[in-house]
């Protein structure tokens, strides 16, 4: 019996992960433990493994696609073995159609569906999870969509027929339709009927729009450059609005003279070999500095959750790490016990390994006080 290849769930903050790279195809034999494609996190690549022996025999999700921690991406098993109930969204519906109403979509060509509402008697859409998923992904209107499943239910072959007969549109179209507030004409002025921003009909607006003001909206239009967020951007996004709408808003601004610092930095860097100082930066001083205070004021190294707060024994001392591929938070494991050459020597291998996206998982949770330091770009001040 086949069995589901899982998207694992990496840390109790991440809900969804980037496939990046399969690294199997459909057909290949597979071992349990072998790496079956590479999968994108906020803040590092990991592998995601095969569970059994056996055959890769089905790839449910794309490369880019943005898939759901715990949803299958792949079913193992042997050679001719079903594997329609572990398709993600499956309903019994979809997993098990009768052989006079439904028949197999390999045999089956779709009829382009008709304009119609395909809404239940309640006033509800029905769609399956899996045509639902299909219809965001491709920015479709699916309440125009005709249901060929039980009930006039739409399922996922109904999308991809809407898909195949709606008109083709520019990337720069695409994107701003999916803004929303905007309609797509039948054909387009592009070549072979293609859709153009120019074509793209804001809702609500009277068909006598004038000459001039329609060519002033296209000009405006066509300066304008829509990229989609994806990926690391797109959570990192999402995580920063979170902070700012769950954290309380205090900045304090104080100066300091760092010139002992800096004397202290220079007698490391001229120390002999033996000491192990010679690497120590500023930011290594600032970080065991942080570590000495924290355990001083237990307020700090804490979390408020509601109505509690956890107060930490220890601190772990996350470290912003900035990145080719995003901002990331490596965390120094009980900072305030480690020596000032330890701190150095983790604090180096922690950025080594973000950099490289070589970090673990396990080393990008569980902070409990996070220091930033942007000297090094000129930044005196930031929030």
């Amino acid at each position: 019996m086949a069995v589901p290849a899982i998207m694992p769930k990496l840390g109790n903050t991440v809900e969804s992960c980037v496939l990046i790279e399969w690294k199997k195809a459909v057909g290949d034999a597979v071992a349990e433990g072998d790496v079956l494609c590479d999968a994108e996190t906020d803040k590092a690549v990991v592998e995601v493994t095969s569970p059994a022996d056996g055959v890769l025999l089905a790839q449910f999700h794309a490369a880019g696609d943005l898939v759901p921690v715990l949803e299958t991406i792949a079913a193992i098993g042997q050679p001719g073995e079903d594997v329609s109930a572990l398709r993600p969204g499956q309903t019994v519906e979809e997993a098990a159609p009768d052989a006079a109403s439904e028949p197999a979509a390999v045999d089956t060509t779709p009829a382009a569906p008709a304009v119609t509402n395909g809404a239940a008697s309640t006033g509800r859409i029905a769609i399956s999870p899996r045509a639902r998923n299909l219809a965001q992904r491709e920015w479709l209107d699916f309440s125009q969509v005709t249901g060929s499943g039980p009930e006039g239910r739409i399922i996922e072959r109904d999308i991809q027929a809407a898909l195949a007969a709606r008109p083709k549109l520019s990337p720069v179209a695409q994107a701003k339709l999916a803004q929303g507030g905007y309609v797509a004409p039948e054909k387009g002025s592009g070549p072979r009927g293609r859709v153009m921003t120019r074509d793209l009909q804001p809702l609500g607006e009277e068909k006598g729009e004038s000459t001039e003001r329609k060519e002033t909206r296209e000009i405006v239009a066509d300066e304008v450059e829509v990229v989609k967020v994806t990926g690391v951007r797109k959570v990192i996004a999402e995580r920063m609005l979170a902070s700012l709408q769950t954290t309380a808003q205090l900045t304090l601004n104080a100066s300091a003279d760092a010139r002992a610092l800096q004397a202290l930095r220079a007698r490391f860097k001229a120390s002999g070999e033996s000491f192990g100082l010679q690497a120590v930066t500023i930011n290594d001083l600032v970080l065991l500095a942080v570590a000495r205070t924290l355990p001083q004021h237990p307020i700090l190294n804490a979390h408020f959750q509601g109505d509690t707060v956890s107060r930490y024994r220890h601190v772990q001392l996350g470290m912003a790490v900035d990145t080719p591929h995003g901002l990331m938070v490596s965390v120094i494991r009980n900072a305030d016990e480690l020596s000032l050459r330890q701190i150095s020597t983790e604090a180096k291998r922690l950025a080594a390994a973000c950099q490289e996206r070589r970090v673990a998982p396990d080393e990008l949770t569980g902070g409990t006080f996070t220091m930033t330091n942007l000297g090094g770009l000129g930044i005196e001040s930031f929030t």
